[in-house]
């Protein structure tokens, strides 16, 4: 049987996209690797099935009640009338990936763009729906890289992926970090360059800026290098 490994990500200008694009062909190159690309956005469905889920489990306590009253206060995604005037452009065709969905994977590489050093809302958004697998531990032992897009070079390329780590912490998930398996373009000085040994990386700046070709090769080999993982804890089971 064939090893997953989901690349989900969210994206609004298309930096990330780009990122997972080339992730998923550096995944995919691995034989016998299913790698698979979803977008994180969470319809308002979702919301509603994980709140009653939570609210039906024999379990359900008041830090559960809680939990919920105040996620439901926080938005889980960007109006397009506010989309519009932030001239963020439309999705991509990626599929949308929901929490119930996460479990079917043996491995993932999680993506975003930054704000204020950390991942955007509309990710944490749909890894605060995981309760639910948190509960049951069903992600537990799977492994998990991260990769990002920040607007400048002291933006957040390290602090967005430590305050993520925690996020897989508590799901008992392994973080896998490229490290410096990247060679020597994780040390080009010659040029701008985004990444870092926590996961492949592109500066956006004021928007103009596209990821660069040494930027799309660690993206590329983030994906080969945490497939190659995957398929090998899989195959210790």
């Amino acid at each position: 049987m064939a090893t997953k490994v989901y690349i989900v990500y969210y994206s609004m200008y298309g930096h990330v996209h780009k990122l997972a694009e080339e992730i998923q062909k550096g995944a995919a190159s691995v034989e016998g690797v299913d790698a698979k690309l979803w977008q994180s956005d969470i319809p308002k469905s979702s919301w509603a099935a994980f709140t009653l889920s939570y609210l039906a489990s024999p379990i359900c306590s008041y830090v559960y009640l809680t939990l919920l009253r105040c996620m439901k206060q926080v938005p889980e995604i960007l109006s397009d009338e506010v989309l519009g005037k932030m001239s963020a452009p439309a999705k991509s065709d990626a599929p949308i990936i929901s929490p119930s969905e996460l479990p079917e994977a043996d491995g993932f590489i999680f993506g975003f763009p930054t704000r204020f050093g950390m991942m955007a809302a509309q990710f944490k958004a749909f890894l605060d729906a995981t309760g639910g697998l948190w509960r049951t531990q069903e992600l537990a032992g799977k492994p998990a890289g991260l990769f990002f897009s920040t607007g400048s070079q002291g933006g957040g390329q390290e602090t967005t992926a430590l305050t993520a780590i925690t996020q897989l912490t508590h799901h008992g998930m392994i973080f896998v970090p490229i490290g410096y398996t990247f060679g020597a373009g994780m040390f080009e000085m010659e040029n701008v360059k985004g990444g870092s040994p926590y996961g492949a990386g592109t500066f956006a700046g004021d928007g103009s800026r596209q990821p660069t070709e040494l930027e799309l090769q660690q993206a590329f080999h983030q994906g080969k290098y945490i497939a190659t993982i995957t398929k090998k804890l899989k195959g210790s089971e």
